[in-house]
């Protein structure tokens, strides 16, 4: 596994990250989004999505805790989870997230909740606020991307 340190300047740079992200993903993948609360995790989703496809805005996943798409809206089947409001791991086994790991790209936000052993294959990506208001973004790669990795 590696790791690699990324700024995003901004809100668009975000986007873009995302942007890149959608050329790469498969059926299968997970994608796993932690920091704080307004550090850009749903951004980067919303940037994946759109280049999926989706038009319009995707909502937060906060309320849903996931919220599917599926073709033709999207390129390929993607869950989007929001799993902050998650207190106990085993609450995650009725929302099927094993099942759709063979057909679906999983974006899960607050991966933690569920422990790093629960998400050992993803691409794990952790946000930062900067003090300059920019995001500093660290990813830790898996071999399943290996190939796939650095995004250009």
């Amino acid at each position: 596994m590696t790791a690699e340190t990324l700024v995003l300047a901004s809100l668009d740079e975000a986007l873009a990250f995302g942007a890149r992200l959608a050329a790469r993903v498969a059926p299968g993948d997970v994608i796993a989004l932690s920091g704080p609360l307004g550090a850009g995790k749903t951004s980067i989703a919303r940037g994946l999505l759109a280049a999926l496809g989706l038009e319009g805005e995707a909502p937060s996943p906060s309320f849903a805790i996931v919220q599917p798409y599926d073709p033709p809206e999207v390129r390929l089947p993607v869950l989007h989870v929001d799993l902050y409001r998650i207190e106990d791991p085993d609450e995650a086994e009725e929302l099927g997230l094993d099942d759709a790991r063979s057909d679906s790209l999983l974006l899960v936000e607050w991966p933690e909740r569920l422990g790093d052993a629960y998400w050992h294959d993803a691409l794990w990506l952790t946000l930062a606020i900067a003090n300059d208001g920019g995001r500093s973004l660290t990813a830790r790669v898996p071999a399943a991307w290996e190939g796939r990795w650095p995004l250009t």
